[in-house]
């Protein structure tokens, strides 16, 4: 009986073994087919990120400056001055096709204890878009636009007459001011068909032999300063613009203000416009950006040529703060200004070389598209 009972445990315990080598050996299999069938599935790709053809930037700079005064013997008089300016770019690049844009905005002023007015003392507003198709490896044909204008009204500040003893006060000042500038007066917008030469990195020359626009002058006190043309008048309208044009007037913003709404709020003109612009990094403190633009009118004395020039240097002293000088030149021989040193001479004013100089500390900081 005893021999029986171990016979069979026996015989069970390798049927058990068999069964357990078995169920193994289906493992194996089954592990070995899984793998074959990982092999021969087709890799999953990952999608290549979405081309980017813009690339991006604004720089922006908030310059201050300030003054203060108490019992100084030399003299002097309290003041305050503050300036922003943004340089914003958005250019576009594909195959043989570029897009370039760049938006410059400059606007300051001041306030002096001796004038108790805020007082302007910048502003511009340039805008370009050049579209550019590729003709070599240096050049592109391309099609340029220009908006140059300014934010508010500029004036003349004339010491205003007052009784003796007695100190101007802020509405006196006002009311002697003579307005000589504002918003679309003047604004100059052109369109010209050319080439774009790109030598380097950092230098680009724009030459548009077609350029057509306008120079616009909204205000009608500053239409005759800036030269715009009449308007068709009537016998009757004729008779009386020369009537109030033959009187004595101290200067053409007195004239202007009797006789500007005889005159058109725009002028055309077609002609060629050159635009040099360069920016240089000399070190990773120093950089330098200048731009000039001369344009020769073809229907208007065209050996007068029309100049912008615009330079600003920046000497970074800490990681954010930076040292600013900004300098514009402009030349335009319809630009009439009046002098008093030189009323005897030329009493409606003169072409004259215009000249603005500004040095500046302040916060700069630059956003920037990630390549």
């Amino acid at each position: 009986m005893n021999k029986r009972i171990i016979l069979l445990s026996v015989l069970s315990f390798g049927l058990g073994l068999h069964a357990g080598a078995q169920n193994v050996t289906d493992a194996q299999q089954a592990a070995a087919a899984a793998a074959a069938a990982i092999s021969e599935a087709p890799e999953a790709k990952t999608a290549a990120p979405k081309p980017n053809w813009w690339t991006n930037s604004v720089m922006t700079q908030l310059n201050f400056l300030q003054n203060s005064y108490s019992n100084w013997a030399k003299g002097g008089y309290n003041n305050v001055s503050f300036a922003a300016y943004i340089d914003a770019n958005a250019n576009y690049k594909k195959d043989n096709v570029s897009w370039n844009n760049r938006l410059q905005l400059d606007y300051g002023f001041l306030y002096s204890e001796d004038k108790p007015i805020i007082q302007k003392n910048k502003d511009r507003m340039l805008f370009e878009s050049t579209f550019g198709y590729k003709a070599t490896d240096h050049l592109n044909y391309s099609a340029k636009f220009t908006f140059l204008n300014q934010f508010t009204n500029g004036y003349v500040y004339a010491t205003p007459a007052t009784k003796e003893g007695h100190e101007p006060s802020k509405k006196d000042w006002k009311d002697a001011r003579l307005l000589k500038s504002g918003f679309l007066s003047p604004a100059i917008v052109t369109l010209g068909i050319g080439i774009d030469w790109n030598p380097s990195k950092w230098l680009t020359v724009n030459f548009a032999p077609l350029t057509g626009g306008f120079t616009i002058v909204s205000k009608e006190a500053l239409r005759p300063t800036y030269s715009m043309k009449l308007k068709h008048l009537s016998p009757a309208e004729q008779a009386e613009y020369e009537k109030l044009y033959s009187k004595t007037y101290d200067n053409t913003v007195a004239k202007g203000e009797a006789i500007g709404s005889y005159y058109r709020a725009a002028r055309f003109e077609f002609g060629a416009q050159l635009t040099a612009a360069a920016k240089v990094k000399i070190n990773d403190n120093f950089d330098a950006d200048t731009q000039l633009i001369l344009f020769s009118n073809y229907l208007d004395n065209p050996q007068n040529i029309r100049v912008n020039w615009d330079n600003r240097f920046s000497w970074k002293v800490a990681k954010y703060f930076s040292l600013n000088v900004s300098t514009s030149l402009i030349y335009d021989d319809k630009v009439l200004i009046v002098e008093d040193w030189d009323m005897d001479k030329y009493p409606n004013g003169k072409q004259r070389v215009q000249f603005m100089e500004a040095l500046q500390f302040g916060f700069t900081y630059t956003f920037a598209s990630k390549k």
